[in-house]
């Protein structure tokens, strides 16, 4: 038996809420929209992972989601501008990635990162 594929569920009374964040700004794509259920992905290959963390590395608290992107810096501008929490970051860390934690409209902490 494989695993073909891992989906990260976020409850929230407002789907609709996510376009900006997951849609407009990661530039996911609408997979499927049923009105109570609505799915952002993208038509890449990726990695199957499950991380279990103690916390996030560097003295942070575990995020929610990661999420791997080309460029830091320009995600970063995207969502300050557009007026997202960021509570970590930008920083280049011991391990090898850059990243940075921002808050989803759901209270979710995604690390956004690139390896370097």
């Amino acid at each position: 038996m494989t695993v073909k594929r891992i989906v990260t569920n976020i409850h929230s009374p407002d789907p609709a809420a996510a376009k900006r964040f997951y849609g407009d700004i990661l530039g996911l794509e609408v997979l499927m929209d049923h009105g109570w259920v609505v799915t952002y992905g993208a038509d890449t290959e990726m990695t199957v992972q499950i991380t279990v963390a103690k916390e996030g590395g560097s003295g942070t608290d575990t995020p929610d989601i990661s999420i791997e992107v080309e460029d830091v810096d320009e995600m970063h501008e995207k969502f300050k501008t557009a007026g997202f929490e960021i509570s970590y970051g930008p920083v280049d860390e011991p391990w090898g990635v850059r990243r940075f934690y921002v808050t989803d409209p759901f209270g979710k902490v995604i690390n956004i990162l690139a390896h370097i």
